[in-house]
């Protein structure tokens, strides 16, 4: 896989999630930030920071993400939250525009 269809999302932690471009797109902000025009860091290295989103959510997020992409194609399957990183998580999808 090309560089350019990557995404690398750095959690509070620094911890480096790559991710299929598509799957990233799937949220609003990120869309924005690495489509926008202009000779942003985001759009150039295609790299996004976190500093406020911790490393188990933002992995959780990036399931999201593939899940969103596969509900989009028609196979209906359960997205499970565990309750206890529920309000987090609803925190980090609001941002996100998720």
């Amino acid at each position: 896989m090309r560089k350019e269809d990557t995404v690398k999302l750095i959690s509070a932690e620094g911890f480096e999630f790559i991710i299929d471009r598509k799957a990233a797109l799937v949220s609003n902000t990120l869309k924005n930030m690495l489509t926008s025009s202009g000779s942003f860091t985001e759009t150039e290295l295609g790299e996004v920071r976190f500093p406020e989103i911790s490393t188990p959510i933002l992995e959780k997020v990036c399931q999201y993400f593939y899940w969103s992409l596969q509900f989009a194609s028609g196979k209906e399957t359960e997205f499970h939250i565990e309750p206890e990183i529920t309000l987090e998580l609803m925190m980090a999808a609001n941002y996100l525009h998720t």
